[in-house]
């Protein structure tokens, strides 16, 4: 399966508490809800067909929770059967990569709590599909550490928020990335899509 992180960030980098206000205060975190006065129209409908295209996911537990929270409540209301994220994520594989959940409540969950590297090895071994990374901002950091990712997607709104966790930290793995995808809603937000392309290349003398 091809591996596809897929992020919404700022412009200043950061993923943390996108989606409301009490989603992700930690670390004092107060600027939740930055992301959904932007999303609607055509970017709203992108993301549906992104979600619909997974054949599996996979979360870090903290995202992982957040999800099950919501989406795996039904407390999206009563036409969340008819939502094309809710029927995706509630009818397809998850995993979650994790050494401390051990009884996941979200229908059809496996923890991956042994060796992560070779457990999502084996996933990616399958033929065909797609396995998606939605937020899991230190997963998303140790699948690239270790060259598991095949595709970057970004969803960048036009908002600088100024706080909060970023996903890419102030130090960290360099790496090139081959541009491969754009497009720009009419809201403002881009997306990009890129795909590792080995280290960048540093002008010398």
């Amino acid at each position: 399966m091809k591996l596809t992180t897929i992020t919404h960030v700022s412009v200043d980098g950061v993923m943390q508490g996108l989606g409301g206000a009490d989603e992700d205060p930690s670390g004092k975190f107060e600027r939740g809800g930055w992301a959904l006065p932007l999303f609607h129209d055509e970017a709203a409908t992108f993301l549906d067909q992104v979600f619909q295209r997974a054949d599996a996911f996979l979360f870090g537990r903290r995202t992982y929770e957040i999800f099950a929270g919501s989406w795996g409540t039904g407390s999206w209301g009563a036409n969340q059967g008819n939502n094309a994220i809710s029927v995706a994520l509630n009818t397809r594989p998850k995993y979650v990569a994790s050494t401390t959940l051990t009884d996941p409540r979200w229908a059809d969950t496996t923890v991956l709590s042994g060796d992560v590297a070779a457990a999502i090895g084996e996933l990616k071994a399958r033929q065909g599909g797609e396995l998606q990374v939605h937020g899991s901002g230190g997963l998303v950091r140790w699948l690239l550490d270790n060259q598991f990712v095949d595709e970057i997607m970004l969803l960048t709104y036009p908002l600088v928020i100024g706080q909060g966790t970023r996903l890419f930290p102030d130090t960290g793995t360099d790496m090139a990335l081959d541009l491969v995808e754009y497009r720009a809603f009419p809201n403002g937000i881009t997306n990009q899509v890129y795909r590792p392309a080995g280290r960048p290349q540093y002008a010398t003398g």
